[in-house]
């Protein structure tokens, strides 16, 4: 069985597409996939699916819940063990594997981990990892705290592998791609330091001084008007490096090849 948690939720087995109507269903199936082979407590199963909104017997609801899982998948005996009811609670019984938000991490840690001694490697595992994404994560997953919780990490660690491959592609030096790249994130985000950062690199490896400058006025400013904070230590180095035409701006790696400690994000897994 393979589950899609990047984008709307989907379960897939032996190459069929299994639609999951009710929310509840995959709210449960959900929030079992972010931890398969490992129980699922009953207390925990139910905040996730009636937080706020308690049920009169818990137990026997989530119960009902897993005959309608079990019905989804099939009522083999292969399928029957999928989904384990335990003493204390429930466990879905896959790989992580099979969980291509587990798949997007593996990619973004090989990924991160490459960076600076084989960027190509590097490249593929971050194309990879985002290539997984088909929209917000857990979408569709319910208003529990894990689900969302989880959502918002993924996105941050999403960010955070865009972040790896404008750095794995200066270092081989496609700053043009970069530049293509970080335009729109950085419309959607301007507030991410980071981004800001490679892409004035970007601009000022491919000529563009007077418009690296002018990105980090653009943000100091941004981040004063609504933050009321000053640019981080790294964007003001950077921005002394691009006035005085620092000679280690147009060096492949050193410290562009990786975030620094402390820096926007949550690495995950």
């Amino acid at each position: 069985m393979d589950i899609d948690i990047l984008g709307p939720f989907s379960v897939s087995c032996e190459g069929r597409t299994i639609e999951v109507r009710a929310s509840k269903v995959r709210a449960m199936l959900a929030t079992l996939a972010l931890e398969p082979g490992h129980v699922v407590s009953h207390v925990d199963l139910a905040d996730e699916l009636w937080a706020g909104h308690p049920v009169g017997n818990p137990r026997n609801a989530l119960q009902a819940h897993a005959t309608r899982v079990r019905r989804l998948l099939g009522n083999t005996e292969q399928h029957a063990t999928l989904l384990r009811a335990v003493p204390n609670g429930y466990l879905l019984n896959i790989s992580r594997d099979c969980v291509d938000g587990n798949r997007f991490l593996d990619h973004a840690v090989r990924g991160s981990d490459a960076l600076l001694g084989a960027p190509e490697t590097a490249l593929h595992h971050l194309e990879s990892a985002l290539a997984l994404w088909r929209g917000p994560a857990l979408l569709d997953a319910g208003d529990g705290l894990r689900c969302r919780s989880a959502g918002t990490l993924f996105e941050e660690r999403r960010l955070t592998v865009f972040e790896d491959l404008a750095s794995a592609r200066l270092i081989l030096g496609d700053e043009s791609r970069v530049i293509a790249d970080l335009r729109q994130l950085t419309a959607q985000y301007p507030l991410r330091e980071r981004f800001c950062e490679l892409l004035m690199l970007a601009l000022y490896r491919s000529g563009r001084q007077s418009d690296a400058l002018e990105l980090f006025r653009l943000t100091q400013r941004r981040l004063d008007d609504e933050l009321g904070i000053r640019p981080a230590a790294p964007l003001q180095r950077l921005h002394a490096e691009i006035l005085s035409h620092d000679p280690a701006l147009g060096h492949a790696g050193g410290r562009w090849g990786r975030r620094e400690p402390g820096r926007d994000g949550l690495p995950l897994g």
